[in-house]
């Protein structure tokens, strides 16, 4: 284990007193006993911490550094992938990775964005915080799936489009917008998993999707909790409330209907064992797949539809009266 978090300290301190008697196990019986001892008290002390986090946490594990990308997601479950590149406007973007490649037996496109692993490739692919250029390649990339009848496979994890003047100047909202619009009535059918950090518009921009799934620990939202706590408190250190107000983890927005599945993780989360991480992913895509199949295209597109249109549907209470509008009675 390595790369501990704030709130896994305990776990990192009993890893270095392993570490620090490994070489004396190997022949002494009390150390390799104390080496066994620890490690289960590790194990203990994971599930303690790991069924108790708070939205704070999750946010921090969603962005941990060694956490599966959408690379990592494209390599294991694809075979045979080509990338493709720019949006035939005005360049490339690299922050959104995206092409065709076989998923078991199906030719899909998937498209996602992409953090990169290293300080180097994080600054080139600008920390997974796209350009507009990087959504119209997605929109040109979707466009092109849906012409020759391949499904579409997106993987949300960025902390939100990219806000610099250049990306203004060319058109950052309309491109998210374009995006939203055509995703909704897309005649294939669209899987999209959120891996990590799913951020404001620049996430959503890869999120209208016929099954939404989401990581157990990925966190997905309008805006960061830092962001959020600036603008309610003009001060960004409240990041913890914001999150906790925000519910922004995954079962608060399985219960609220806005994601469809959440795939279970590894204990320690998913950076602990990204192979077993990835087989869950390949799992939960597949069984959706299976299920979209064979449907009518009208009907998943107007499923679609509806889908987002529920979303937002509340409870009015005055008194002793209550109404309450249920998604079925909404006039489309």
């Amino acid at each position: 284990m390595s790369n501990y978090l704030e709130f896994e300290q305990p776990l990192a301190e009993l890893d270095q007193r392993i570490h620090n008697l490994k070489d004396q196990s190997r022949h002494d019986t009390k150390a390799a006993e104390e080496v066994k001892r620890l490690q289960k008290k590790i194990y203990q002390l994971q599930q303690e911490i790991y069924h108790r986090l708070t939205p704070w946490q999750r946010t921090l594990i969603a962005r941990h550094q060694d956490r599966p990308g959408t690379a990592d997601y494209i390599t294991g479950l694809l075979r045979d992938f080509t990338e493709l590149h720019g949006d035939r406007l005005y360049g490339d973007d690299p922050a959104i990775l995206g092409g065709i490649g076989w998923f078991d037996q199906q030719a899909v496109m998937v498209i996602g964005h992409h953090k990169g692993k290293t300080v180097k490739e994080r600054v080139q692919r600008n920390f997974g915080m796209p350009h507009p250029e990087g959504y119209r390649k997605a929109l040109r990339l979707m466009q092109l799936a849906e012409q020759f009848h391949h499904p579409i496979l997106t993987f949300i994890d960025t902390p939100g489009a990219y806000p610099g003047v250049g990306a203004e100047e060319r058109g950052q909202s309309e491109a998210i917008a374009r995006n939203l619009l055509v995703m909704s009535s897309l005649r294939t059918p669209i899987i999209t998993v959120v891996i990590g950090e799913g951020g404001s518009g620049g996430a959503l921009a890869l999120g209208v999707g016929d099954r939404v799934l989401m990581l157990e620990h990925a966190v997905y939202s309008v805006i960061s909790p830092e962001g959020c706590a600036a603008i309610l408190w003009n001060d960004s250190a409240k990041a913890k409330e914001a999150a906790d107000a925000m519910k922004m983890t995954a079962p608060d927005l399985l219960r609220l209907g806005v994601i469809d599945e959440v795939v279970s993780e590894p204990l320690g989360g998913a950076h602990r064992d990204a192979p077993k991480m990835i087989d869950a992913v390949k799992q939960a895509v597949a069984h959706q797949l299976e299920k979209l199949e064979g449907s009518p295209v009208d009907d998943i597109v107007d499923q679609r539809y509806r889908k987002f249109r529920r979303m937002g549907v509340f409870l009015e209470e005055s008194g002793s009266d209550s109404s309450s509008a249920h998604p079925q009675n909404i006039q489309e």
